[in-house]
């Protein structure tokens, strides 16, 4: 089985300065994609620059022209179904048919109540997402959508002329809860994870395999319950939040040995954030683009 190697790019930097340079770098390097996180501030970089994914995404589109594009991931935290459907429609025409969206339920980050309101529940969080991601999917392959549920509505929502990819550009869907990954199973082209937050701190690597191999075998019961094969799903793994992710980039032969082990769980797709001097994504930049190098046909 094959592995790609995708990088994401948090948005730091001002593009005429750093960002153009990055995307256009990513593409020479032979990254399969490049992604982004959909977020209004995150964690430790809250006080610093930080700039929107869509816009991002739109620019790097015009700056490269093979790499694939996406959001890991996009939320409803301060999000909507229609004007999100409008926005990637246009953003997909724009690169060509490119992009790749990422789509989780979420979490209780500032994006939660950056817009006044107290952070939803986690089973609030969960409902929400059930209702997201069908319309969503609706609103991406229909002409026009009514739709009136509990949190989202659409009235004669119209996106013509769709996306160029058909019958729309692919879900990739972060999930590791049953009702998250019942939505992975139904409509993602993909699935993504970061491993288990348990294992963050003090697990070891086996631990992590093991329970990536929990995760991908409950994704499999999920697509068994709606007669899908998991084979048509890719599985993407977000790396930096498993207790490898200190010593997995030392060195190209470190990172073939992680890769290896993460291929053989049934991976089709690992993501490798940008370095970032003095952050929590800091790493040898010379190391990384060695890494994107020089590995490739190794995991093929």
């Amino acid at each position: 089985m094959s592995l790609r190697l995708s990088t994401v790019i948090l948005p730091v930097d001002r593009w005429h300065e750093a960002g153009r340079a990055k995307w256009q770098r990513a593409e020479e390097l032979g990254f399969h994609a490049a992604y982004t996180y959909d977020h209004l501030s995150w964690r430790t970089f809250r006080d610093g620059p930080w700039f929107g994914a869509l816009p991002t995404l739109t620019a790097a589109a015009t700056a490269t022209d093979r790499l694939r594009l996406g959001t890991l991931v996009t939320s409803p935290n301060f999000r909507h179904p229609v004007t999100l459907a409008k926005e990637l429609i246009s953003l997909d025409d724009i690169s060509g048919g490119r992009i790749t969206l990422g789509i989780g339920a979420g979490g209780n980050g500032f994006d939660a109540t950056v817009l006044g309101q107290e952070a939803w529940a986690p089973r609030e969080r969960a409902d929400r997402f059930g209702e997201f991601v069908p319309l969503l999917d609706r609103l991406l392959t229909e002409e026009s959508v009514s739709y009136e549920g509990d949190f989202y509505s659409a009235h004669e929502a119209r996106d013509i002329p769709g996306c160029v990819q058909r019958p729309r550009l692919p879900f990739a869907v972060a999930a590791t809860g049953p009702r998250g990954l019942k939505l992975a199973a139904r409509y993602g082209q993909a699935w993504v994870t970061t491993g288990d937050p348990a294992l963050f701190e003090t697990g070891t690597a086996e631990q992590s395999v093991a329970a990536l191999r929990g995760q991908i075998e409950k994704l499999g019961k999920a697509c068994a319950e709606i007669g899908r094969d998991v084979s048509e799903i890719d599985k993407i793994l977000l790396t930096g939040f498993t207790p490898e992710r200190n010593t997995m980039l030392d060195s190209p032969a470190a990172f073939v040995d992680f890769a290896g082990r993460h291929r053989e769980l049934g991976f089709t797709e690992i993501v490798l954030h940008w370095p970032i001097p003095d952050s929590d994504f800091a790493a040898d930049q010379a190391v990384f683009e060695r890494i994107a190098t020089e590995t490739a046909a190794q995991l093929r």
